[in-house]
């Protein structure tokens, strides 16, 4: 009986956060070159970042960055907008530590 090497299934938030992230991207690329660039990496670096400072297992603050990202997205896909910036949001009220 071997490991299971296998693909692990994903959560259904996981799917939303892998679907909102490749929405990213494809709206990305009806821009032009210099600007899709910098929202591939604005997106790309909010990902990440978030990937590694949220609490896996603070559903409420992943499904406000879910709708948050999902706003966006809904605004990046409009012709009139050229770009995306980062927005910071203090993530120490929301990670679930107790003090």
């Amino acid at each position: 009986m071997g490991a299971s090497s296998g693909p692990r299934r994903l959560s259904g938030m996981q799917k939303q956060a892998l679907a909102l992230y490749r929405g990213f991207l494809r709206a990305a690329r009806s821009k032009p070159a210099e600007e899709r660039r910098q929202i591939e990496s604005v997106v790309s670096s909010e990902f990440r970042k978030n990937s590694k400072q949220v609490d896996r297992k603070n559903f409420i603050y992943i499904e406000y960055l879910l709708r948050r990202g999902n706003k966006q997205l809904d605004q990046l896909k409009s012709p009139d907008t050229v770009g995306l910036s980062s927005l910071s949001v203090d993530s120490s009220q929301t990670t679930g530590s107790s003090s």
